[in-house]
Order: structure tokens, then C-alpha cells, then sequence
């Protein structure tokens, strides 16, 4: 995890000074000046987090330096081979948004077919030809 950390505190530290020539540019203009503070300990948060789940945790592979690709290999888990039910899933979302500027009847159509994508995509590993 120590790439990861390095990322948020690199990020912290570039946004400290931002914020401050920001704040003196815009005459500590209150939106942006706040929105930057935010973002900044947004990032210090994040990364001390990291920092200290990376020092209870052992090295990964990834953070070795003179590590092999052979050192991460193993199983990754089970993934389905090819589903079309995200796509259905997706398109009756937006069924359900343009619902709610159309009509009401619009958006119950759209949540039928949401429901019935939804069950489809929860099965759909235990049926077929990809099944477990």
C-alpha cells in the first residue's frame, strides 16, 4: 500500500500551497478557498489512513521493488465470462431518470425493468453456459 500512500500525501502537498495561492489571488474568495481546504485534508485523510493500514498489513507483491510477476499470481477470484444484463440493467436507469422529467408511468416501467435486470444479474452465474 505504500504506492497508494504516497499518491494521497503527494497530493496533499500539492494542494496545501495551491490553496493558499489561490486564497491570495482571490482575495480569499470563501467557495473556492473552502473547496480547496476540503480537497487538501481529503487527500491527508485518505493517505493517513493508508499509511497506517499499510503498516498493520504485510508487503504486497506490488510494493517490492525487486519483486517478480510470478510473486502475485494466484486466483483473483471468479468473474462471469460475458453478460449482456449491465447494459439492461443501465438502460433502465435511464428509463427511470428521464421518469422522473416525463411522468410517473415512465419511471414505474423503468423500475419493473430494473427489477427484473437486477434478479437476471444476480442469477445469471447459476444458469447457462457459464455456470458454477
Amino acid at each position: 500500500m505504500r504506492v497508494e500512500t504516497k499518491l494521497f500525501l503527494y497530493l496533499f502537498v500539492f494542494f496545501v500551497p495551491v490553496t493558499l495561492i489561490y486564497a491570495f489571488w482571490s482575495k480569499f474568495e470563501p467557495v473556492g478557498v473552502t473547496a480547496l481546504v476540503l480537497t487538501a485534508l481529503l487527500f491527508a485523510l485518505s493517505g493517513f489512513y493508508l499509511l497506517m493500514t499499510g503498516k498493520k498489513l504485510p508487503l504486497r507483491p506490488e510494493d517490492n521493488a525487486s519483486g517478480e510477476i510470478e510473486d502475485a499470481e494466484g486466483n483473483y477470484g471468479y468473474f462471469v465470462a460475458s453478460s449482456w444484463t449491465p447494459l439492461w440493467l443501465g438502460a433502465s436507469g435511464a428509463l427511470m431518470f428521464a421518469g422522473l422529467a416525463i411522468g410517473w408511468w415512465l419511471f414505474i416501467i423503468g423500475a419493473f425493468f430494473a427489477l427484473v435486470a437486477v434478479c437476471l444479474w444476480v442469477f445469471e452465474s447459476f444458469s447457462g453456459e457459464y455456470s458454477i
